[in-house]
């Protein structure tokens, strides 16, 4: 493992580095951030492979393949929930109702014109009711981001502030809505210690800290806004 992060270091590193694009290893176009799955894959096989037949765990090739075969054998609960949740945000998409739910409930916190503080609030917790039906976030902000951006800037609100509020919102309800892409994924860590637990029994046990964090992050927020402290670079809290 050492041998190899150094042989990666020192290719990295180099003048002229292969492994760079233009000069720049961050770079998406980078051959670095293009292999970083077969870099991952090869840093922990190959240890692996050696301490297990140093070890004597393997004895032959075959023992290797049965071992990864047993650990991929723990991922067939979340193949299979990965099929008929794929079907299932197909057709919630086609069918438009995301968006119907995000313009309606857009309008309403419009229409209302509360108080900035009170409207950034509603706006989080729009985004998270929003994220029970749309896993993905960033599907979720290009579908949101027209509306809530324009809208509450001419309320005086910044986008800052505004993509703020939506990252709390969006980040509180993760955990409860089965839509969220690794969802399957935890259910399948908790049956390694829990064997009857399943979607309703994850979802019960997390929704009391999932409301916790959309309380208590919703709180910060507003103490950050209150206090101004800066949301970042450059960033503001007011808009015009």
């Amino acid at each position: 493992m050492i041998a190899g992060l150094g042989l990666l270091a020192w290719a990295s590193l180099i003048d002229d580095s292969p492994l760079s694009h233009e000069g720049s290893l961050t770079n998406f176009s980078a051959p670095l951030m293009q292999s970083i799955v077969p870099l991952i894959f090869l840093l922990f096989w190959i240890p692996g492979a050696i301490y297990g037949f140093a070890s004597g765990t393997f004895k032959k090739s075959k023992d290797m393949i049965d071992a990864m075969t047993k650990a991929m054998g723990g991922m067939a609960y979340y193949v299979v929930m990965a099929f008929f949740c794929a079907l299932f945000i197909s057709a919630f998409a086609q069918s438009n109702l995301g968006a119907l739910l995000a313009i309606e409930g857009a309008q309403v916190l419009k229409a209302l014109s509360l108080p900035s503080g009170v409207t950034v609030v509603g706006i989080i917790f729009l985004t998270a009711f929003v994220n029970l039906f749309v896993g993905s976030s960033s599907a979720k902000w290009a579908l949101l981001a027209p509306i809530f951006v324009p809208m509450l800037m001419q309320l005086g609100i910044s986008p800052d502030l505004t993509q703020a509020a939506y990252r709390v919102g969006d980040s509180s309800s993760n955990i409860i809505t089965p839509l969220m892409p690794y969802f399957p994924l935890v259910v399948v860590y908790c049956q390694k210690y829990v064997k009857d637990t399943g979607i309703g029994t994850l979802i019960a046990m997390m929704l009391p800290f999932s409301i916790a964090f959309l309380i208590g992050w919703s709180l910060f927020l507003l103490a950050y806004w209150g206090l101004g402290i800066p949301l970042g670079i450059q960033a503001s809290y007011t808009f015009g």
